[in-house]
């Protein structure tokens, strides 16, 4: 029970785009790196966190030479693969909100 638990709260933690495109508030979500932001206009919200992910690397030129990452691997596709289970996990609910509210607003 104590493996299942650590499963979810870490699939949770790290599926932080998922958690921020779930429910935005007024529809909108501000999608940028290090103050770049980006090219989308807007995301579906059915696999929203696997949209945002993708937007990260749809923007503004960056100078940035040094990316966050963990062990070589970027944070981003960490994220992302996480946000794949998560996605999967809530997509009753997001083909529910696309259906009802549409896409949500990038920046």
């Amino acid at each position: 029970m104590k493996g299942i638990i650590c499963c979810l709260l870490a699939l949770f933690c790290f599926s932080c785009a998922t958690i921020k495109t779930i429910d935005p508030p007024l529809d909108h979500v501000n999608i940028s790196y290090k103050g770049k932001k980006s090219y989308c206009k807007k995301i579906p919200r059915i696999y929203s966190g696997i949209s945002y992910n993708a937007c990260l690397f749809y923007g503004e030129p960056s100078n940035v030479t040094k990316i966050d990452s963990f062990n070589g691997i970027p944070f981003v596709f960490i994220d992302s693969a996480f946000s794949v289970i998560a996605d999967t996990i809530v997509l009753p609910y997001t083909v529910v909100s696309q259906v009802n509210k549409g896409d949500i607003r990038v920046n």
